[in-house]
């Protein structure tokens, strides 16, 4: 008897799914129902990711690789994929999870001395 293979390593937990599911849009109320489930088009997509590895390298568990593609292009233009970053930052911060402290050491940071305008050797002003 054939068994489902279980979650990737890698995959969203339970109790992360539980969190990401409310922040996701709602299905369409018209056209064809969805062969697969969100959870596994974000897991194929953070898979993807994470590996950095060509669309079409996509492994089959996850589906076709064009499918999980347009729901990320999709999700990426109409700006899906930043509203669930900055409801999930906020939800760690309001947690107290994430601190903002910024260190900037300025002693790294130089410019060329052409960067400040100064003239460019054989560069002079063209007079008439």
């Amino acid at each position: 008897m054939p068994t489902l293979p279980g979650p990737a390593r890698g995959d969203l937990t339970d109790a992360q799914w539980a969190l990401l599911e409310p922040l996701l849009p709602a299905p369409a109320a018209t056209g064809r129902p969805p062969v697969r489930c969100k959870r596994t088009l974000i897991d194929a997509a953070r898979w993807r990711t994470r590996t950095g590895a060509p669309w079409r390298d996509l492994p089959a568990g996850y589906g076709p690789w064009q499918t999980v593609y347009d729901l990320f292009r999709r999700w990426k233009q109409d700006g899906t994929w930043a509203r669930i970053l900055a409801r999930l930052q906020a939800h760690a911060d309001a947690g107290g999870l994430i601190t903002w402290d910024v260190g900037v050491d300025s002693t790294v940071i130089r410019a060329h001395q052409h960067a400040a305008g100064a003239p460019k050797k054989g560069r002079g002003k063209i007079t008439e």
